[in-house]
């Protein structure tokens, strides 16, 4: 059962979540996707990678067919300024990012190449 929790002030981007998810990691993977404080990803930051700082930021596959992403906005809003992205393509990006580690993808070219493959077929 795929979940969307937001636990953050404010509306979500309306991006197709459970579209994106399915294209990535298939219909039967199960996925719940968080929106948290900054502190809620710090502390996970800090549990599981040991790096004491927050992160707009992580995943974690619990299976290998289900995971968890946690994904901060307002870090999300001030990296897209960054990349000179609205926040709604940012965290899309984020999103698709997400997935593909979770489809057990580690930074470099081949991930690269997969994201943009996701990214093309939504618009990110």
């Amino acid at each position: 059962m795929d979940m969307i929790t937001n636990s953050t002030k404010g509306k979500l981007p309306n991006l197709p979540f459970v579209a994106m998810k399915n294209s990535a990691l298939g219909k039967k993977y199960d996925l719940s996707l968080v929106f948290a404080p900054k502190k809620v990803l710090q502390t996970l930051n800090r549990q599981y990678r040991h790096k004491n700082k927050a992160t707009d930021i992580l995943s974690f596959p619990l299976s290998d067919s289900s995971g968890e992403i946690f994904i901060n906005l307002a870090e999300a809003r001030k990296e897209s300024k960054k990349f000179g992205r609205n926040l709604k393509n940012f965290v899309g990006f984020l999103f698709i990012h997400g997935l593909v580690h979770l489809k057990g993808f580690k930074h470099g070219s081949r991930m690269e190449r997969e994201e943009e493959k996701i990214r093309l077929r939504f618009g990110i």
